[in-house]
């Protein structure tokens, strides 16, 4: 019988479990922040479309409740219930035209990777537009 020192067999099966782990840990980093990312553009729209609307709301009943349902109806990926409560608009010239008018609103974001917190804080957006 013959023994071969040189029989490589499973050599690539045991790199891969050694390396595996890594490189799934980046990629989940990779597709958690690519989540962050999607939730702020997100918030960002939503913000410009309220500010848009709050643009154009100056006779309206209620222009600040018309300006928190656009940036909620327009954050669709985002939860509304925790959105919504973190809208705030502010006009320091008042509900008159060419008075500006802000909408600032704040999302919490998590970023985790097999169930560890690497990142979590709030994002923010802001948007100022003149009343029509």
């Amino acid at each position: 019988m013959r023994l071969h020192k040189d029989n490589e067999n499973g050599q690539a099966l045991v790199e891969f479990a050694l390396v595996a782990p890594l490189l799934f840990l980046i990629l989940f980093g990779i597709v958690q922040f690519g989540i962050a990312f999607m939730h702020s553009i997100a918030l960002t729209d939503a913000v410009r479309a309220g500010a848009r609307q709050a643009a154009v709301s100056r006779t309206a009943n209620d222009p600040v409740t018309a300006t928190d349902n656009a940036v909620v109806g327009a954050a669709s990926d985002l939860n509304s219930s925790t959105l919504s409560s973190r809208i705030t608009v502010s006009t320091p010239g008042g509900w008159t035209s060419g008075a500006s008018v802000t909408v600032t609103a704040t999302y919490p974001y998590s970023i985790n990777i097999l169930g560890i917190v690497v990142a979590s804080g709030d994002l923010h957006s802001a948007t100022t537009e003149r009343i029509e």
